[in-house]
């Protein structure tokens, strides 16, 4: 599955304490960048009122006494807002899939006809939507914690060269980490306000 954002990283020209500046930030960028697609992660296992296949594809499921994650046994299709289906390449899964959803214990009760597997999305009472808006709220923090914490980590790398570079590029460096930090902290809230609507869809 493709992230939400992808690595910025390149190899810049010029002198090589200039190369190494752009390296650190870049670094810097790429780990906040993880920590935005964890954050995307998160949110996709948070069940709303509507269908999706990031409810269940990553459920490990017992094959031939192997753990093996759900996306590689079967499709996963989104035959209407309210309904997912899986269609498991070897039929010979389809108990142990059944069995995964029901101990994943995220609130689905899958039917199983034999050759596929019908999983209905029931909708959200009002205390479960508050619920599960915290369980957003608090992933959000977390990730704004992870931000912070890279920033942190980019300024303490940035006082290490300060005796190879003048005070204005040590300054630009320290208002690029922080341009940064901005930057992926209202990508957070931006991402926590969709989920959030996600949330109260009915």
């Amino acid at each position: 599955r493709a992230k939400y954002l992808q690595s910025p990283y390149r190899w810049e020209t010029g002198n090589f304490n200039k190369i190494m500046s752009e390296i650190l930030i870049k670094d810097i960028e790429q780990k906040m960048i993880n920590s935005i697609n964890h954050l995307v992660d998160e949110f996709s296992t948070i069940r709303t009122g509507r269908a999706n296949p990031s409810l269940v594809d990553k459920l490990n499921v017992e094959y031939y006494g192997t753990k093996t994650p759900l996306q590689q046994l079967a499709t996963i299709s989104v035959p209407d807002p309210k309904l997912l289906v899986i269609q498991p390449f070897d039929k010979t899964a389809l108990e142990e899939i059944e069995k995964s959803v029901l101990n994943a214990d995220i609130g689905l009760n899958p039917t199983n006809d034999g050759e596929v597997i019908r999983i209905p999305i029931p909708p959200l009472s009002e205390e479960r939507r508050k619920e599960l808006g915290k369980v957003a709220s608090k992933s959000s923090e977390d990730a704004k914690v992870s931000i912070r914490s890279h920033r942190r980590f980019g300024i303490d790398e940035i006082s290490k060269l300060k005796d190879e570079n003048s005070a204005d590029e040590i300054k630009r460096l320290e208002s690029k980490v922080q341009e940064l930090t901005d930057k992926y902290v209202n990508k957070i809230d931006e991402l926590l306000l969709v989920k959030q609507n996600e949330l109260l869809e009915v």
